[in-house]
């Protein structure tokens, strides 16, 4: 796209209110598609599927987070070259056949197929909506943005997750709350296709707005890939915060569920549980996004990830439906502290102009942690127990915060432009 291609568009949350609204709506029946598997997945693989083995039913996780990760990566990149709404319209296609594997599915085969399609669709339509957003929102207000974005996805997955569990304690666990899935689908879709605008324009004029590319010019998408993993000790931090964030996420939608169920909690009392834990994450993120953007990204990234790791201590010392519901509530406040910062600071230090396919690294990394911590968790919980699985998550978990707060720099400088206030290293 060459200057005289770019439409003249102006950045800034107030300017796109209209676009921004309706991604964070659009957003939010994304997250929904999530949610609706939250409550209900552990249960039908232990009553319909009579697996035991824990790993065995965790295996679904693993398979979302796997294709979820490695679409990430290629989301990125082909929003940078084909544009953001022809993803996000290709995303909510793979989604369609989804709910309706889910009611029907013979075996749990056909679960695991449902949820690599989902893992895909997930891929394609969350990382392109995050995307859209820092693309209009411009570098001032680029933590507040992914908060609403956050804040739409995960409180839409606490309400799905809710709203399923609900309906399978009135009429059972299939297929009557996956109807719900149907609506999602139509609505994400439908909303798509029909009032989402392309951003691409806006990030080509905030990249002509941030000045030229470092002498070097345009990195490669493999210095890219390495700058993001491994080479920039900021884009890296954030990037192994990301994965672990994710590890312990894959560990409390897979187990926790099954804990709660040992300690004799009734399907409705699991529902609410495992709303809590998405809810207090996604109302938070309206503060902690913003507040990130006031007080700089390092110390919310290396503090939330300690908070969380104490939430899991507490759930996993708890017996009584209240204690587990504060251990929730906990996990959810430290995830709503690390998810957006981390991707606001990916903003920071990434160039405009190879910033998509940045992101799409570091979400291929950090939606890996699903698979891993699904692996991890079943693995130790089948060999030493529930409780020993979140045990060793918390220690995972706790341990990141150190590596964020030895090996990251401050990415935010306060009353300085995003980009401007970001050198990588």
């Amino acid at each position: 796209m060459t200057a005289r291609d770019v439409p003249a568009v102006r950045l800034g949350l107030r300017e796109n209110l209209a676009q921004f609204s309706l991604l964070v709506v659009v957003n939010a029946f994304v997250g929904a598609m999530i949610g609706m598997e939250r409550t209900l997945l552990p249960s039908i693989a232990a009553e319909e599927f009579h697996l035991a083995a824990k790993s065995a039913v965790l295996s679904f996780i693993v398979v979302f987070g796997v294709t979820k990760a490695f679409t990430n990566y290629l989301a990125g990149r082909l929003s940078d070259r084909f544009g953001r709404k022809h993803v996000l319209v290709g995303g909510w296609l793979v989604a369609v056949p989804v709910p309706f594997l889910l009611m029907w599915a013979p075996s749990w085969g056909w679960v695991l197929f449902a949820n690599a399609l989902l893992g895909i669709s997930q891929g394609l339509t969350w990382s392109t909506t995050v995307i859209m957003k820092i693309d209009l929102a411009g570098p001032s207000k680029r933590g507040f943005a992914m908060g609403l974005n956050e804040f739409a996805g995960y409180f839409a997955v606490a309400a799905s997750a809710l709203a399923t569990g609900l309906v399978a304690a009135r009429y059972g666990l299939r297929p009557q709350p996956f109807y719900l899935g149907v609506v999602f689908v139509a609505l994400g879709l439908g909303l798509s296709v029909l009032a989402v605008r392309e951003t691409k324009h806006h990030a080509a004029a905030e990249a002509k707005l941030a000045g030229p590319l470092p002498k070097e010019g345009m990195p490669t998408q493999r210095a890219i890939f390495w700058r993001t993993t491994l080479l920039d000790r900021n884009l890296s931090s954030v990037t192994q915060a990301g994965l672990v964030n994710n590890l312990n996420d894959g560990m409390a939608w897979g187990l926790f569920p099954l804990f709660f169920a040992a300690a004799k909690m009734s399907l409705d009392q699991i529902a609410t549980l495992a709303a809590i834990y998405p809810a207090t994450w996604g109302l938070s993120q309206l503060v902690t996004g913003a507040l990130s953007d006031k007080i700089g990204r390092k110390w919310l990234i290396a503090a939330g990830m300690a908070v969380q790791s104490i939430g899991i201590v507490v759930v996993v010392s708890a017996r009584a439906f209240w204690s587990f519901a504060i251990g929730g509530a906990l996990l959810g406040v430290g995830t709503a502290m690390v998810y957006p910062t981390l991707l606001a600071a990916i903003g920071d230090v990434a160039h405009p102009s190879w910033r998509a396919s940045s992101v799409g690294v570091y979400r291929l990394w950090r939606d890996l942690g699903y698979a891993f911590g699904a692996v991890i968790a079943g693995v130790t919980a089948d060999a030493l127990g529930l409780p020993a699985a979140m045990w060793l998550v918390a220690g995972l978990t706790f341990l990141s915060a150190v590596v964020v707060a030895v090996r990251m720099k401050e990415t935010r400088v306060v009353g300085v432009p995003a980009n401007a206030s970001a050198k990588p290293s």
